[in-house]
């Protein structure tokens, strides 16, 4: 089974600043804790994604390349907001960080995400790593969509 084993960390500083970033416009065409159906456009490339319930770090998902023009067709049918992001991608101590920088009604949250074979598996913390939120449900995109950061960050 596709299993993603990802850990999520709010980001302090700008140290990750080094490399520029791609455009993500993602929505959800399903919000459902139990799954979530996700289309994403990433510049020239596109997907529709399938993700099962958090369990921990872990969850079953299903990743499918589309047409950005069947994407764009998708997002209008999203429900809710559509989320604007700008995603870094850095090589670090062996791994691989995906650092977002989120865009509009999220604008000012930064997360960095990095994708593991096991949840228990040793990393070294890049200096700009912040709090870890894997576990927050306010920090899963598919919630940013409907509850933006800046309706909660002063909260």
């Amino acid at each position: 089974m596709p299993t993603e084993i990802e850990r999520k960390f709010l980001v302090t500083g700008t140290q990750w600043r080094q490399v520029s970033g791609v455009r993500i416009c993602q929505g959800y065409l399903n919000r459902d804790k139990e799954r979530t159906v996700r289309v994403r456009i990433a510049g020239d490339n596109a997907w529709l994604t399938i993700k099962g319930v958090s369990r921990g770090a872990a969850r079953l998902e299903f990743e499918y390349a589309i047409a950005p023009a069947e994407a764009e067709q998708l997002l209008a049918l999203c429900d809710g907001p559509v989320i604007q992001k700008i995603r870094h991608t850095l090589p670090y101590k062996g791994f691989t960080w995906e650092v977002d920088e989120f865009l509009e009604e999220n604008a000012g949250l930064v997360v960095a995400e990095i994708e593991l074979i096991a949840e228990d598996q040793p990393f070294e913390r890049p200096a700009w790593l912040g709090r870890e939120v894997t576990d927050d449900p306010r920090y899963f995109n598919a919630n940013l969509a409907v509850h933006p950061y800046r309706e909660w960050r002063g909260a």
